[in-house]
């Protein structure tokens, strides 16, 4: 890591600062940094620019002349390209510029970015502003006294509003919130101011979600110890199960005792479900069912 000195708004030292590696010590990747900006610089763009064709020109509906006998050329409208006052042939229409840059590369090229600019001591960490008001007099003293010469970027805090205010009249100083910072911001200014709340941290390993998320790795691995059961325990569990159950595999049906079970209703007693359409006619069983004729047919 390099250590670097931290100065105070009045430029006198406040101790030191050991500057991350991980964030100012990285080889510089200029092939990366120039396609990050270049992606950059292009998003910037609006895209709205366009021209009317010949067929969106005003006006060239009725052919200028007949086809033949004038000796000149044949056309067939006034807005064709090459006339004055005609449509534009292959002009820009709107679109979109952007380019799709993946995460990795925009934070790889920002340290690349201040890794370059730590190498030849453009990195200044100021303790704290602590400007009374916002006053421009006070912003530019302390410019003089760090030594600033040339166009600044000042990392500030959005809650900071004397700094803020102070700074926001200087036309050579540039501020930017510390979430912001970019590749592109860095390489186009001389001088990067920080504070030593601003200033950026060793990059995080990938697996300091789960602890930024209040989980420890103690925790993480007793969570997973106590959620993986063994092979044996399996079986074990398996065999105790087996025991009990039927040879033929499938559940066997529960037994029920003499006492548990109810004499059925054979003589179709009082009440009984077989009486309950006769006497909603008002008629009994007997009296539905038709007589056998037992005499014999004369004929």
């Amino acid at each position: 890591m390099t250590t670097i000195t931290v100065k105070t708004a009045s430029g006198s030292d406040a101790g030191t600062v050991e500057l991350p590696a991980g964030v100012f010590g990285v080889q510089p990747n200029v092939p990366l940094m120039h396609q990050v900006v270049t992606a950059q610089l292009a998003a910037r763009r609006s895209g709205t620019q366009s021209t009317l064709t010949r067929a969106e020109a005003r006006g060239g509906g009725k052919k200028p002349f007949k086809q033949k006998g004038t000796g000149n050329a044949r056309q067939g409208s006034i807005r064709a390209p090459h006339y004055s006052g005609g449509g534009v042939a292959l002009g820009p229409k709107p679109r979109k510029y952007d380019q799709k840059t993946p995460k990795k590369m925009i934070r790889a090229a920002l340290r690349s970015a201040l890794s370059d600019r730590a190498a030849e001591n453009k990195i200044i960490v100021v303790d704290e502003w602590a400007f009374a008001g916002p006053k421009t007099r006070d912003a530019v003293a302390a410019l003089t006294a760090l030594g600033i010469d040339g166009k600044a970027l000042v990392v500030v805090d959005v809650a900071d509003t004397n700094t803020i205010k102070s700074f926001l009249n200087l036309g050579q100083v540039q501020l930017i919130d510390q979430g912001e910072l970019n590749a592109y911001d860095v390489l186009c200014n001389d001088v990067i101011v920080f504070t030593k709340a601003t200033l950026p941290g060793e990059p995080l390993p990938k697996r300091s979600r789960l602890v930024g998320a209040g989980v420890s790795a103690g925790d993480e691995a007793s969570a997973s110890d106590a959620t993986v059961t063994s092979a044996d325990d399996v079986d074990a569990e398996a065999d105790a199960i087996g025991e009990d159950a039927p040879a033929d595999g499938l559940q066997a049906a529960p037994v029920e005792s003499e006492a548990d079970v109810e004499p059925a209703d054979v003589g179709g007693g009082e009440g009984s479900a077989s009486d309950e359409p006769h006497a909603a006619r008002g008629e009994s069983a007997a009296d539905a069912e038709p007589a056998m004729d037992t005499e014999d047919d004369s004929e």
